[in-house]
């Protein structure tokens, strides 16, 4: 069983696209995009680096359906295999809108690290 992943400060502005690392490839299934997939996961903000959430501090890894996601994950968990571990960086308009948009993460670059747990 792997440990919680430590995220790097990023450096330099923000990406406007989507940016997927793939950081340990997984060789089990593969998600398929609108599957349903078992993650472990890390969210920090991108500029202040601050967690914001992570299934690593409460203990359980979380399953939901991928269509039910921020585009962001819809679009940067599909190929993944059970075993790997990938990091997204997420613009605003991939995660949670533009500022003002009513959610605390509105308007804010996030950075996951995701382990996939497993599919199905």
């Amino acid at each position: 069983m792997r440990t919680k992943p430590e995220i790097d400060p990023p450096q330099g502005p923000p990406p406007g696209e989507l940016e997927i690392t793939e950081l340990i490839v997984g060789e089990g299934s593969e998600a398929v995009a609108g599957g349903n997939v078992e993650v472990h996961y890390l969210g920090v903000d991108y500029e202040t680096g601050e967690e914001f959430d992570s299934s690593w501090s409460r203990g359980d890894t979380i399953r939901f359906p991928l269509n039910n996601l921020i585009q962001a994950w819809r679009d940067g968990i599909p190929g993944m295999k059970v075993g790997g571990r990938r990091q997204l960086v997420c613009p605003p308009h991939l995660a949670y809108g533009p500022a003002g948009g009513g959610h605390p993460l509105s308007g804010k670059t996030l950075v996951f690290v995701i382990d996939l747990v497993s599919v199905g």
